[in-house]
């Protein structure tokens, strides 16, 4: 087959990896791809948002499976388009990623169902967020309704901060922060559960943890996310079973009687409290930086199960899990998620380990005269596993050592809440 991976993060970088490892892969191109896409597969240069040039593009190329990567061209209706050229691809359509693309929708479709998830409202002006966030005063969360590249919460620790955040959320995400919403604060431990879904058939195929805040013991701004690991072990398999029937099939059964059925994977941000799963957000594609770590779990498998996603037979599968864990330490540059310099020299990266226990995923990065050079905030995503989480952890930390990057960080704790 000739495939196609949309996207230029640590993300996509996993899912060429895992893709390549499957001998069904006779020929892979990632657009636009990265420094470490480009060691193993083709890259192009084409505007993954729009549908038209990325269809044209695979017209031309033969491409027979498409990939999508990242939630922008999603939500752009990128797949709405390949699937009305006739071509195979792995994503959902621009109107099922609405469970992405806007929080209040979600929020709708929940309380259509009955799932559990956080009291809400939603806001179109300023002054009626205030008014509202001033009568029930905090603790509260405050969400751009939109797409935000993951930066458009606040939680915030006084009133006059909850009062600056809507502010700034409503003036700060373009077209993601022309409304927001006001949630209940939720207590607990936040876990990701990672299903396929055909429009009919929903098979889970992991979970994971990340660590959103910039600084070790969770300290900082949050941020995209500076580590993770696989499995979560607060996402027993009978919370995962729970969330599955009391969550995740009620929203998929909804999609589908609502005329928009859910084709890809869908991504439930669980909050877990006295056994209890709660839904905090979906998004519509895999998590980054948890699909690193998911991907050196599945290796090759990941390509079968996507097609049989996108071919509607679902029924048919079943994940074949090792007995093993996962880790990726995030390497980002010094000053993110604020303002970085970018250029910077990586070196070292060579001299790292590549096999199916040990990956360094590229994010941010170009090559250019014979350097690897730091483009991103997020730059690196050095990826191990083990037979425990403990393996994991040592050889993901034995690599990031080994790695000669000045102008770079990374958190010392991943996997502290497991360990």
């Amino acid at each position: 087959m000739n495939i196609l991976v949309l996207g230029s993060g640590g993300r996509e970088h996993a899912l060429a990896w895992a893709i390549m490892q499957n001998p069904k892969c006779d020929r892979l191109i990632c657009a636009p791809g990265n420094a470490g896409m480009a060691a193993i597969a083709e890259c192009a240069d084409i505007d993954i948002l729009d549908g038209s040039a990325v269809s044209t593009f695979c017209e031309e190329t033969a491409i027979d499976f498409v990939v999508i990567g990242p939630e922008a061209p999603l939500a752009a209706g990128v797949a709405d388009r390949l699937r009305a050229a006739g071509i195979l691809c792995f994503g959902p359509s621009a109107a099922a990623a609405r469970l992405e693309a806007s929080k209040a929708f979600t929020k709708e479709i929940c309380d259509a169902v009955g799932a559990p998830t956080a009291a809400w409202a939603q806001f179109d002006t300023v002054e009626d967020a205030r008014r509202y966030i001033t009568k029930i005063g905090l603790p509260l969360v405050i969400k751009a309704d939109g797409l935000a590249a993951g930066k458009g919460v606040v939680i915030p620790e006084t009133l006059d901060i909850a009062l600056d955040a809507v502010k700034s959320t409503f003036g700060n995400y373009g077209a993601a922060g022309q409304s927001v919403v006001i949630e209940e604060f939720m207590e607990g431990e936040e876990a990701s559960f990672f299903v396929l879904v055909d429009g009919v058939t929903c098979l889970p195929i992991g979970t994971a943890q990340d660590h959103k805040r910039v600084g070790d013991g969770d300290t900082g701004p949050n941020t995209g996310g500076m580590g993770a690991y696989s499995p979560a072990p607060v996402l027993t398999d009978a919370i995962a079973q729970a969330a599955l029937d009391q969550i995740i099939r009620p929203t998929m059964a909804e999609m589908a009687r609502r005329g928009t059925p859910y084709q890809g994977v869908l991504y439930a941000g669980l909050m877990i409290k006295d056994g209890q799963a709660r839904l905090v957000e979906y998004n519509a594609r895999f998590g980054d930086p948890e699909c690193q770590v998911l991907m050196m779990r599945l290796g090759a498998q990941a390509l079968d199960l996507m097609l049989a996603c996108a071919e509607g037979r679902l029924d048919q599968m079943a994940v074949n899990w090792a007995d093993d864990h996962a880790l990726t330490v995030v390497m980002a540059a010094t000053g993110y998620p604020g303002s970085y310099r970018k250029g910077s020299i990586i070196r070292g990266t060579e001299s790292c380990p590549e096999d199916s226990a040990h990956m360094v995923f590229h994010a941010g990065t170009t090559a250019r005269g014979g350097a690897l050079l730091a483009t991103g905030g997020r730059v690196l995503n050095v990826t191990a596993r083990g037979a425990t989480l403990q393996e994991a952890r040592d050889r993901a930390y034995g690599m990031v050592d080994q790695i000669d990057w000045p102008e770079g960080f990374c958190r010392r704790d991943i996997g502290w809440r497991a360990l």
